[in-house]
Parts: structure tokens; C-alpha cells; sequence
């Protein structure tokens, strides 16, 4: 904790004095934390229990030796002073059987104290081994300061973890490792440690000896003297440094989530009324000839209703609502033909090399996504590089083993991938644009949508796959992707054979939809197309009139999401009474219903909203003869 908490190795607490290094310990002990404030009496007392026994042991000591001074002064002092003879007399016998006996009763005292003396200085020793053992191999970083802040102790945890040695910080202050910014929050904590006698978490940055910062927890305890009275901190740090990147993670991710719901409910009913609007605009197309100066507005009309609707595929992309349609992909053939046009895109001050071996692992994805994915990273890159450089992208096998996912950035699952790796020499990022940078909206350009990486990023999680960032301002940026390995060969649902013309002869559709202005607006298009529309506003009338037709019904088109009752779960209840009957889904938005995780069941046919009158009669062209059920 700053200079208080002494987070950098320094003086070192003396361990040759074993007495001064048990004191020490003793009061160590006798630490008062705010959650337990009760010193730990079980060690205090064994320590007391020595003391009281090395007193003992030298009182007894003094004791003796002076009892047999007095002996041996009472025996030899007529020898010294003869004129005592008259008045001192002794039994020299006797005197001389009680100084041997004196002299016997010395040596088993001192024989008694050695062994005395060897069990302390062993319960010492062992203490002593004790906290080396636990300084020494000890996970945290252990601090002694005094109440002046200067370094008593610093385990050896502080040098394994920081990276400097006790001469690189000689002379230095504790606080110069520490972040500028995070000194004044460590400065309080001491001060209140000291002042309230119980210590508070801090979290602080500290900077390696190599450059990079690492994130410290720190705990500040007391302890405090017999009087009372606070005289030293025991500062406890652990790095929480890879705790807080899976922190981070995990909110980001449960922010994008957050959003994305939000979002993706938005776009479902925007992309209704963009169906009204586009469609309209094209009935009044077609009645207001070229020349008309209202001819101008419809078309701005159409053309602004077609740019919301890519708006809400962005949406829907990031969101991860949007229904995809995944067949088999080499994607070293989509990276290529998608090349040909980069270039073009990201101008021709900025070198494009692709690096695509062709025997890379198939996987399975919706075509046209991902190359929106690779288009959006390219542009991305292309405004990160105004004065030209350098975009890389390269495809290559992965294999992730169950220690190389739980070292990964974010949870990944171990198993076989393709790694697309998107690499410029823009000028980067720094941490704070990192984690919003897939946020939709967020964007750093004085023009743009912000929707271009939180599709990139939507996309990606929709496909089952990982995509991570490393950039550092002025030094470029690295895009990973990770798409897992094909499990199995499946025909793709995307393989549409070409239409072949409109149809020749009116169908019966039966039409299910609970937007009134859209409901209407499909059955005049379906009518002019030639069919015969039999509509209902939601499924129970859908059944309703499906009960008293007797004739058949030969496609119903129905929306995907409806109260009461959902466009699947309708079609289930019908096709047992008309088998005959095909079925094409309306929809831009995947609940589950039709897609799981987003994914297009096999067999399954729909129209994407919003469409225009044309893709609504190519598609139930399709679906009406043959091309697909």
C-alpha cells in the first residue's frame, strides 16, 4: 500500500537473532483486523510460557551460584583472616562434604539448564523455520511497515512476483512502482489503519520490472504494543491481476447480452413497419411515373426504408436474433474470393496480404456472414490506417487442449479450430477502447454507425466461435477468430437452385400475421401476384378458417412470432390435417422457435422481413414448386 504498505521488496527484518525474530512473531501475532478483532491467545501463551521458563531457569541459576559463593567464602575465610579463629570456628569435614556437595548440586543445575536451554532454543529454531518456510513459499506478498511508513520486512514473494532484487530498490520510495493514479487511495487506507487501528481492502496497479501492471488486493492489519497503541501495519497483497481480466470478461459479456436483448426485441418490431414502408413506397412506385416531382421523394423514401433495414441486420447480427443458415465452408475459398474485393475497399495505399493455405479444416457457417465479418475487419482496419499500411489475414488450424482453453482470454471450449488472425499496423488501441469496442454504437470515428465490430462480434458468438483483441496504442491491432471444426457433412440449406419464372397458376395461401398494416399489405402483393389469399390476423383464426375450408391450401405463410399463438407451433397443428401443405416462415428474428441458437433447422423455409415484393414472390415461388419445401 504505497509507501505504508511497502509493495515492492526492500529492507529485510533481521532473522539471525532468534529471541528478537519470536518478539517479532509474538507481535505479529497480536495483529487486529476489523472482521476479527481478538488477538490469538494459543500462540501468545506458548511464548509467554518460554519466557516464564527462561526466567526461571535464571533466577534459579543466580540462586545457586550465590549459595555456593557463600560456601566456598564460609569455608576459606580463617585461612584469609586468622585473628577469626577465636570466634570462627569450622568442622572442616563437614565443610568440605557440604562445598563437594555444593559443587554436585552446581553441576546437575547446570546439567538441568543446558536441557532447558536446548528445548527453548528448538522451539525457537522450529518457530523460526516455520515463518521461513511460510515467508519463503508463501502465494501473497507479506509487508512490514513501522507507523512511519519505512520497510521493515518484504517476503520474497515481492521479488518472484515484481521482478526486482533488493539493490534495484535501494533508495527507493515505495510508491514509485505504484500508479499514479491509485497513490491517493493507498495513502488514506494507511492513514485510517492508523488512525482506527483496523485495516480496509485496497486495490491498487503496480508496475512490473519489465513495464506491464499488475492489479494487487492489499490488506492492512495492525499491530499493536502493549500499551495499546498501533506501532506496526502487516500488509497482506495477492494478485487478483488474471481475476480481474476474468472479471472484465465476464461483464462485458453480460453487458453485450443486455443490449442485445434490447436490441434484438427493437429490430423484430422496427423490422415491421420497415415492411410497411418499403412496401408502400413501392406501390406508389409504380403509380407515380419518373417524371413526377413526387417521384424523387418515394425514392428516398424506398432507399432510407432499405438502409434502416440493413441497420436492423446489424442489429439482429449483434444480438445474436438473426436466423442463420449454415452449410459447409472452406473458408481459405471464402477469404479468397472475398480478397478480390478488399483491395478496392481498403484503397490502394494500404498493402492487403493473404495468407490462406488451401488445406485448412472446413467448418460450418452462413456464407454471406462471414464475409461481412471479414469485410467489416478490413474496414475497420482501412480507418485505423489513414496514412496507409499493412492488413494481414491469415488462416490457420488450431488445436486447444484442456490447458491452453483455461489459459485462454475468455472461456473457450477446448477442441479443434480454424484461427482467421486480422492484422494491421493502424495506430491501436488503448485498454478503455478495448472493452467497449465491440458495443454497438460505440465507435471512435467521426462518421460511422458503430455496428460494424458489434456485428463482426455477434456473428461470430451466433457460429459457436471466439473472437478476442490485442492492440496497444501506436502499435496496430490483431483480431483472432476462433471457428471451431466441422463435427459432420450436411447439405447446405443456403443451396438454392435458381427460380425459373413466376408461377403459371394461382395458389391458395393461407396468410397469418398480427401486424394489421403488414397483413394487408402482403395479401394485395400475394393478389397480384395472382394467388388467392385467404388472411387471418393470428393462429386461432388461422385454424378457424383452415376448419371450414374444404378445398385445399397449398403454402401457408405465416409469421414466426405471435401472441397466443407462435407461427411453428400453428404449421404443427395443421400439417397432420393437410399434408399437402407447404410452409414459409416470416421472420428476421430467431427466438428459438424456428432456429436453434440462431441456426436454420433443416427443412425449414423463410423470408427474412423486411422484403420487398419481388424477394416475397421469388420465394413462395420457390417453396410453392419444388425448388424447396
Amino acid at each position: 500500500m504505497g509507501q505504508d504498505a511497502s509493495p515492492v521488496p526492500g529492507a529485510k527484518l533481521p532473522v539471525t537473532d532468534s529471541k528478537s525474530l519470536l518478539a517479532h512473531e509474538d507481535r505479529g501475532m497480536r495483529v487486529r483486523t476489523s472482521k476479527n478483532p481478538a488477538p490469538p491467545k494459543a500462540v501468545s501463551s506458548d511464548w509467554h510460557r518460554i519466557e516464564a521458563r527462561q526466567i526461571w531457569l535464571s533466577s534459579t541459576g543466580i540462586a545457586v551460584s550465590l549459595l555456593l559463593t557463600a560456601g566456598i567464602v564460609s569455608f576459606v575465610l580463617p585461612a584469609f583472616i586468622p585473628g577469626l579463629n577465636g570466634y570462627y570456628s569450622i568442622d572442616t569435614s563437614l565443610a568440605v562434604h557440604g562445598l563437594v556437595g555444593l559443587v554436585l548440586l552446581f553441576d546437575l543445575y547446570v546439567v538441568f539448564q543446558q536441557l532447558q536451554l536446548y528445548r527453548v532454543r528448538k522451539g525457537i529454531a522450529e518457530r523460526e523455520e516455520l515463518f521461513r518456510l511460510i515467508s519463503e513459499n508463501a502465494a501473497d506478498l507479506i509487508a512490514v511497515v513501522d507507523v512511519d511508513g519505512r520497510r521493515l520486512y518484504n517476503s520474497p514473494s515481492y521479488q518472484k512476483l515484481l521482478g526486482y532484487s533488493v539493490e534495484d530498490l535501494k533508495g527507493t520510495s515505495g510508491f514509485e512502482q505504484v500508479h499514479p493514479d491509485d497513490r491517493e487511495k493507498l495513502l488514506e487506507a494507511a492513514a485510517e489503519a492508523k488512525r482506527s487501528g483496523e485495516g480496509r481492502r485496497v486495490e491498487y496497479r503496480i508496475q512490473h520490472k519489465d513495464g506491464h501492471w499488475l492489479t494487487l488486493e492489499s490488506t492492512a492489519s495492525v499491530v499493536r504494543n502493549r500499551a495499546g497503541n498501533v506501532e506496526k501495519l502487516v500488509i497482506v497483497n495477492r494478485d487478483i491481476t488474471e481475476r480481474k481480466q476474468v472479471e472484465a470478461q465476464v461483464l462485458l459479456s453480460q453487458k453485450l447480452e443486455a443490449i442485445g436483448r434490447l436490441s434484438g426485441g427493437v429490430a423484430h418490431d422496427f423490422n415491421n413497419l420497415l415492411g410497411v414502408i418499403i412496401g408502400y413506397s413501392e406501390e406508389l412506385q409504380k403509380r407515380i411515373g419518373p417524371e413526377d416531382p413526387y417521384r424523387e421523394a418515394v425514392d428516398e423514401i424506398r432507399d432510407a426504408g432499405k438502409r434502416a433495414a440493413s441497420l436492423t441486420q446489424h442489429l439482429l447480427a449483434f444480438s445474436k436474433k438473426q436466423v442463420l443458415e449454415p452449410c459447409l465452408l472452406n473458408l481459405s475459398t471464402v477469404v479468397g474470393d472475398v480478397g478480390k474485393m478488399l483491395q478496392r475497399v481498403i484503397g490502394e495505399d494500404i498493402a492487403l496480404e493473404i495468407i490462406a493455405p488451401p488445406s485448412i479444416g472446413v467448418i460450418k457457417a452462413d456464407r454471406t456472414q462471414i464475409e461481412r465479418v471479414i469485410l467489416n475487419l478490413a474496414v475497420n482496419a482501412r480507418d485505423a490506417m489513414p496514412s496507409g499500411g499493412k492488413l494481414t489475414i491469415e488462416l490457420s488450424d488450431i488445436e486447444l487442449d484442456e490447458e491452453s482453453s483455461r489459459s485462454f482470454p475468455a472461456p473457450i471450449t477446448a477442441g479443434s479450430y480454424v484461427l482467421l488472425r486480422a492484422t494491421d499496423t493502424g495506430c491501436g488501441m488503448d485498454a478503455n477502447i478495448r472493452e467497449h469496442i465491440f458495443e454497438p454504437f460505440f465507435t471512435t470515428k467521426d462518421k460511422g454507425t458503430g455496428l460494424g465490430l458489434a456485428t463482426v462480434y455477434g456473428v461470430i458468438k451466433q457460429s459457436s466461435g471466439y473472437i478476442t483483441v490485442e492492440s496497444e496504442p501506436g502499435q496496430g491491432a490483431t483480431f483472432k477468430i476462433y471457428l471451431p471444426h466441422a463435427a459432420e457433412a450436411q447439405t447446405s440449406a443456403a443451396e438454392r437452385k435458381p427460380s425459373t419464372g413466376y408461377p403459371q397458376e394461382s395458389r391458395i395461401i393461407l396468410l397469418v400475421e398480427d401486424e394489421p398494416a403488414l397483413l394487408k399489405l402482403t395479401r394485395t402483393a400475394l393478389k397480384n401476384l395472382g394467388h388467392t389469399v385467404l388472411e387471418a390476423k393470428d393462429a386461432f383464426q388461422a385454424l378457424e378458417i383452415s376448419k371450414l375450408r374444404e378445398g385445399p391450401i397449398n403454402l401457408l405463410l405465416t409469421d414466426v412470432i405471435m401472441p397466443g399463438m407462435s407461427g411453428p407451433t400453428l404449421a404443427d397443428n395443421l400439417l397432420p390435417l393437410r399434408p399437402e401443405m407447404k410452409v414459409l416462415y416470416m421472420t428476421g428474428y430467431s427466438d428459438g422457435a424456428i432456429a436453434k441458437q440462431g441456426i436454420l433447422e433443416d427443412g425449414i423455409s423463410l423470408i427474412r422481413k423486411p422484403f420487398t415484393k419481388e424477394e416475397l414472390a421469388q420465394r413462395v415461388e420457390e417453396v410453392l414448386f419444388g425448388v424447396l419445401r
